[in-house]
């Protein structure tokens, strides 16, 4: 991995220098524009819509656009003018219950790596998170955007996600649900609690799913790329209109049941049988 820069956590007076990494890579399929007949790139000039010319990006600033269509320009010298404390340092402001915050207001996630020589208040920071069993909520800057973060323990690594601020969050305006809520029976209740548990895991393991289509698309492009025809998987039918909320609610609880002794025979299967020793006979 390489680090996306250098900084350091500020934590009361003690200060943890620290690099800052990407925790997470998407892994789609990166497919570019193409001329559908030979196959070549598509390309687009950048032009200014005023004069018409084509402008080299040494001559591309930012621009905001006003209500009425004007256009603010906003140069790299004024963003570097403006005050951001946060550029290189991840500033701990308070400690939190993690169960306290909303998963929705969480955005991406970095590992902090201390310099070797300054390893102590970085394990001074982390096994203290740990023990109080509580994240820090920090502010911290990353790519010229001032975001709250949190501050959490994975293995032992300290660990930074930053946060949306609320008014990035839209809120969910569907009334018709509080209006014109359905009546829902003490049965259909009940049969969604019985698919609830018949589903239910200890744990989440997600190494178990896959993401199929990335897999379908990497098989294609791998089967064009040598030549050898393809053929179109087929779609999943589409499923009614459920009718009947309780027998489809009977139906799932049941198929659901058969999966899980499908699966509990498969892996009693797999396991070794163990060989069983003879005892021996006392003379």
């Amino acid at each position: 991995m390489r680090a996306m820069w250098k900084g350091s956590v500020s934590f009361g007076l003690v200060t943890i220098p620290i690099h800052l990494y990407a925790a997470t890579e998407n892994k789609n399929v990166s497919l570019r524009q193409v001329h559908e007949e030979d196959g070549g790139r598509i390309q687009y000039k950048r032009f200014c819509t005023i004069d018409g010319k084509e402008v080299p990006y040494s001559e591309i600033a930012k621009g905001y656009e006003l209500d009425d269509g004007e256009m603010v320009v906003i140069t790299d010298a004024d963003l570097a003018e403006l005050p951001l404390s946060t550029s290189k340092s991840i500033d701990v402001l308070e400690f939190v219950p993690l169960e306290s915050i909303d998963p929705i207001y969480f955005d991406r996630t970095y590992y902090l790596e201390p310099q070797k020589a300054m390893a102590k208040p970085y394990v001074l920071l982390r096994d203290a998170l740990h023990k109080s069993g509580h994240v820090a909520i920090a502010k911290v800057a990353v790519r010229q955007r001032e975001s709250l973060a949190l501050l959490r323990v994975i293995g032992d690594v300290l660990v930074m996600t930053t946060m949306l601020w609320p008014d990035e969050v839209r809120a969910a305006d569907f009334g018709f649900l509080n209006e014109e809520a359905p009546q829902i029976r003490d049965q259909e209740l009940a049969m969604a609690g019985s698919l609830i548990d018949s589903l239910s895991e200890p744990v989440f393991e997600q190494e178990k799913y896959r993401d199929h289509y990335r897999e379908a698309l990497e098989a294609l492009i791998e089967a064009k790329a040598a030549g050898k025809e393809t053929t179109a998987v087929p779609a999943p039918a589409e499923e009614g209109e459920v009718v009947d909320l309780m027998a489809a609610l009977q139906a799932s609880v049941s198929e659901a049941k058969k999966s899980r002794k499908a699966e509990t025979v498969a892996e009693t299967t797999e396991k070794p049988k163990r060989k069983s020793t003879a005892k021996k006979k006392s003379a």
